[in-house]
């Protein structure tokens, strides 16, 4: 029996005395956070929210399994968010869907969500009407029989395991109205208790055919950008999530299977925010590095390529450089990625990195 099927279902419980000390830290982690990003220019905020909101598209698509391209989606939201930035690029249909999702759940935070939103949410992350090799219908609810419910499975033929029974497709509309209306009402506690309810309650529903889990983060960060009163994300959520992936599906799949009695699911969300939190450190030391690179008076004498790669190490560069991977990358010649990175070593950008190898690495000196 699933959580749905339960008789007085859906009417959480939760114990308040064992949240409140994790909710009270994470509200003064937050509190902080947004004092510090107050203290910034306009610049610089506006850089960590297209980091924040660049890594929140990406990581929340890579939990399903999409690899969408990092540099396509900042550009995709720089020109939505009409912000003057360097270097963009054209962005794939796909990525331009997923895209506008996410910016309406966050810059929109203020509006009610209702079916028809829902239903454009989906309509834009399935462009083509398409989900690997089979057509995804858009702009309604599933439409699975009895006899073929809606399964979360796992496991090849013959071992095959079920993790969790959605609700079947004739009780949807029903559930969503309440969700909706519980959704779009007063709440009589915490706004960031009612976004880990709402992403639970969901995704437990799971009306599409494909996209819940999407949908659920972005209903997630519409309601947090409810509770920090500010369409600027600072933080993502999602991106804890990808990095605790494993033990988020535990948790999602105990509960979903358990009474409603959902403290620790929310014990286990409060957690996780705290560290998505935690983790805007990361975003912030970052936007530091690019604006001390970006304002030095050498930073005018770079070509196009230096500025591709370099924002590349700014914003996380995953591996190790070497000038195949710079030539590979900037779309030049071995011999002129070598010409490049000695240009930048000479003006004090870049260093041997003395560790060696059987390839030469370099890293950043600021």
């Amino acid at each position: 029996m699933y959580i749905h099927q339960l008789h007085h279902w859906p009417t959480f419980t939760w114990d308040s005395e064992k949240l409140i000390p994790i909710l009270t830290d994470v509200r003064f982690r937050q509190g902080k956070l947004l004092g510090k990003m107050d203290s910034l220019g306009f610049d610089l905020q506006s850089e960590a929210v297209l980091q924040t909101l660049t890594n929140d598209v990406v990581k929340s698509s890579e939990i399903e399994g999409e690899i969408l391209d990092p540099d396509q989606v900042r550009s995709s939201i720089a020109r939505r968010l009409g912000m003057d930035v360097a270097g963009l690029i054209p962005s794939d249909r796909n990525v331009d869907g997923v895209v506008e999702m996410m910016l309406d759940a966050t810059q929109h935070y203020d509006k009610p969500l209702d079916d028809e939103r829902l239903f454009g949410w989906h309509a834009s992350l399935f462009p083509t009407e398409r989900s690997g090799m089979y057509r995804i219908a858009v702009g309604g609810w599933r439409k699975n029989t009895k006899d073929d419910p809606m399964q979360v499975v796992s496991g090849g033929m013959g071992r095959e395991r079920v993790h969790f029974q959605a609700p079947d497709s004739d009780q949807i509309p029903k559930e969503i109205h309440l969700f909706l209306d519980w959704f779009n009402n007063n709440f009589d506690s915490d706004p960031i208790i009612k976004a880990g309810i709402a992403h639970l309650w969901f995704v437990t529903i799971h009306p599409f055919e494909d996209g819940n889990g999407r949908i659920s983060r972005a209903i997630t960060d519409l309601q947090l950008s409810r509770a920090d009163s500010s369409p600027q994300r600072f933080y993502s959520m999602s991106n804890q999530i990808r990095q605790e992936r494993k033990q988020y599906y535990n948790i999602l799949e105990k509960t979903q299977s358990g009474d409603l009695d959902i403290t620790a699911w929310l014990n286990w969300f409060l957690e996780c925010l705290k560290r998505a939190i935690d983790a805007s450190d990361v975003i912030l030391a970052s936007v530091m590095r690019k604006t001390k690179l970006w304002t030095m008076p050498v930073s005018q004498t770079f070509n196009d390529r230096q500025r591709l790669m370099l924002n590349k190490l700014l914003d996380g560069f995953e591996g190790k450089l070497t000038s195949s991977k710079w030539a590979k990358i900037a779309k030049c010649s071995q011999d002129t990625a070598i010409r490049d990175i000695r240009d930048l070593i000479a003006k004090g950008i870049l260093v041997k990195d003395e560790a060696g190898g059987r390839s030469t690495n370099y890293l950043l000196t600021i």
